[in-house]
């Protein structure tokens, strides 16, 4: 598929992107806060600032390029990203973005007792009623800690993955080995291809 700026992309291409801001993130060890990243088309960077040509990795079709930190809590959920993403925008020049989040994933029985348990809270305070569902997550016996990651493009394309956390004694440094589920996080992965879409005149 060709992004809005003429270059072939392949169906591969943002997976691969994804799997780069991964292991950007995975090299600084577990426990890191949230991080975003712009995804710029190789070929155009290299042509439009041909100073970093020697830096560019020929063999990626999207150059992964870190952002700031988030103003957001390292602990916080989804539903505060999403707020923090309503107001981001990207210039022309970023086909796509993504962003790599630590969450606890739960069994899907753990998963509907937090639901029943906070249900009456959501309609009062939805964040409040995250942040103590976050909290009760992470003491759960059955929780175990991952990395949540999501990309979108401008051409439309979007992708969710998810890296558990090995358990002691693994090889670290064994292959990252990223799961796929169409489920995962719509949320965010639609608070991403939002930023895509905001003016960046606006903010």
């Amino acid at each position: 598929m060709t992004d809005p700026f003429g270059t072939e992309l392949s169906p591969d291409a943002l997976g691969a992107a994804i799997r780069e801001a991964v292991e950007y993130v995975d090299a600084e060890g577990w426990g890191q806060p949230a991080a975003l990243f712009a995804l710029v088309p190789t070929a155009m960077l290299a042509q439009s600032q041909p100073e970093l040509a020697d830096s560019l990795d020929d063999g990626s079709e999207l150059t992964v390029i870190a952002q700031e930190q988030l103003p957001v809590a390292a602990d916080s959920g989804l539903g505060e990203l999403e707020h923090v993403l309503a107001t981001t925008s990207w210039p022309a020049a970023v086909a796509g973005c993504a962003l790599v989040q630590e969450i606890i994933v739960l069994p899907p029985e753990a998963e509907d007792d937090l639901d029943d348990a906070f249900e009456p809270l959501l309609a009062d305070d939805p964040d409040a009623a995250d942040r103590a569902a976050i909290s009760l997550a992470k003491e759960h016996p059955d929780g175990r800690v991952a990395r949540l990651a999501a990309g979108a493009l401008r051409d439309g394309r979007n992708l969710c993955l998810l890296q558990l956390q090995p358990p002691p004694g693994d090889d670290p440094d064994a292959p990252i080995e990223l799961l796929q589920h169409p489920e995962l996080a719509p949320g965010l992965v639609q608070a991403l291809a939002t930023t895509l879409e905001n003016d960046p005149d606006e903010f």
